[in-house]
């Protein structure tokens, strides 16, 4: 291993050696079991499970539940729909690899641009690879300046506030904190809805007969955290309304939908699993769906989307059913990517 540190100039003979100054860009998704079995499922649900920004209950009602009731039984219902989308090649979620490979493109492409001098990782907010982990590397890696990109385009309290909490704690262990800098949401940036549409336009090229329909099913969340002031809604009806005049479609031809619902209180509407099944019953029995929420591919995607929500369409009299993935490492979306990173960088490498 070539050790690239070197004493400072006009440092005294006996200055520890440093590393060059970097600046890092630590790219954040929401995270991974390490595996399909039961401890593995049951580690990271309860990670998340335990998160209070993913859920608010009081922790004295919360936990017992979770602990005793949810947690004995949903590692192993969890554990199969992973089972489903493994990479078993690799070994691990498909979200990890694609993750790995947005991280990797990105890397190569902000080389291009600014040599040695950035630094480009990942790291997840429940599993591994840690938060702590990959900002201590950076950091020995010679990184005074880090940029927190969590791969959310839309801002929630349970997504991209929870990985930001999460890299501020990590923040605050460090003896020597690096400047630190957050990514907002960027649900509305050209280069990310240009993206997205030329994924819908490719997906629509391909399909055998045009769909009637775009659905964009969106995470979804209770519907208090929306009346509580979380914008989350706002911004995905947004991403919806720009990509609509992008492709410049009716209103008849794209609808917001969300899904992922948990627990009996009332969530963000329509339901996505309801609302396809009431589009194959009023007679539109063709259509697609695609996640603009969702960076990479995931559960919430590969499994739910392409596995419950196509059988609620099918089973209510659709025909044609098809999946538009997530934007993953396609080149414009890693060109989206590194465009919102070289703005946010304004004034670190100059």
């Amino acid at each position: 291993m070539t050790d690239n540190t070197a004493r400072p100039a006009h440092a005294p003979a006996d200055h520890p050696a440093l590393p060059p100054r970097k600046v890092g860009i630590l790219l954040a998704n929401l995270g991974t079991p390490d595996g399909y079995d039961y401890w593995s499922m049951r580690r990271y649900l309860n990670e998340f499970l335990s998160d209070r920004r993913v859920i608010d209950y009081p922790r004295w009602k919360w936990q017992p539940l979770l602990q005793l009731v949810i947690l004995s039984k949903r590692p192993f219902t969890s554990g199969a729909a992973y089972r489903s989308i493994w990479n078993e090649k690799a070994g691990e979620g498909p979200l990890m690899t694609i993750t790995r490979a947005q991280t990797e493109k990105l890397a190569a492409l902000m080389a291009e641009r600014h040599g040695d001098r950035v630094v480009v990782d990942f790291c997840m907010r429940y599993g591994n690879p840690s938060t702590k982990s990959k900002l201590r590397k950076m950091i020995a890696a010679g990184c005074d300046r880090v940029l927190f990109f969590p791969l959310y385009p839309q801002y929630a309290g349970a997504s991209t506030a929870t990985a930001n909490d999460q890299f501020f704690r990590a923040l605050m262990e460090e003896p020597w904190q690096p400047a630190a800098r957050t990514v907002p949401a960027y649900y509305d940036d050209p280069a990310y809805i240009e993206a997205l549409a030329q994924s819908v336009t490719h997906a629509y090229e391909a399909a055998e007969t045009r769909p009637e329909v775009l659905v964009c099913s969106y995470h979804g969340m209770p519907q208090r955290y929306l009346e509580q002031g979380d914008p989350y809604y706002c911004q995905c009806m947004k991403t919806t309304r720009l990509l609509r005049e992008r492709l410049g479609w009716d209103d008849s031809e794209i609808v917001s939908t969300f899904q992922s619902r948990f627990g009996r209180e009332e969530w963000l509407q329509p339901y996505t699993v309801e609302e396809v099944a009431r589009l194959a019953r009023a007679g539109r029995r063709r259509i697609a769906v695609i996640a603009p929420a969702f960076a990479a591919d995931c559960l919430e995607t590969l499994e739910e989307i392409d596995g419950e929500i196509r059988h609620s369409f099918m089973a209510a009299g659709g025909e044609s059913f098809t999946y538009i993935p997530c934007l993953n490492d396609d080149d414009a979306h890693i060109m989206a990517l590194a465009g919102i990173a070289s703005r946010e960088l304004g004034g670190w490498l100059e």
